[in-house]
């Protein structure tokens, strides 16, 4: 069953971090069989929904988006954002 990973980036605090990140990030998850679906700002948003940089990536599975994560090359990517941003992310199973 396909996964979503799910990011949101509450603040950016340095834009260069972030820029070293993504460098690194979408390769990583790329080739972990992530395929980026939306990635940006909101055209629109509803109820309590906040103006906020979203990723959406889908994963053949669960395990698949977390071995993405835990993989030496993400780790590297996050490692190179150190501190540049506060994010919430969630892996989600697909429907």
């Amino acid at each position: 069953m396909a996964a979503y990973w799910i990011s949101t980036y509450v603040e950016v605090t340095d834009t260069d971090k972030l820029a070293a990140y993504a460098a690194l990030a979408g390769p990583a998850l790329e080739a972990g069989g992530g395929r980026f679906l939306a990635r940006g700002l909101p055209e629109q948003v509803y109820e309590a929904g906040q103006r906020t940089r979203t990723v959406l990536i889908e994963f053949a599975s669960v395990e698949a988006a977390v071995a993405a994560h835990d993989s030496p090359a993400y780790q590297e990517a996050l490692a190179a954002l150190g501190g540049g941003a506060v994010r919430d992310l969630r892996i989600v199973p697909g429907a």
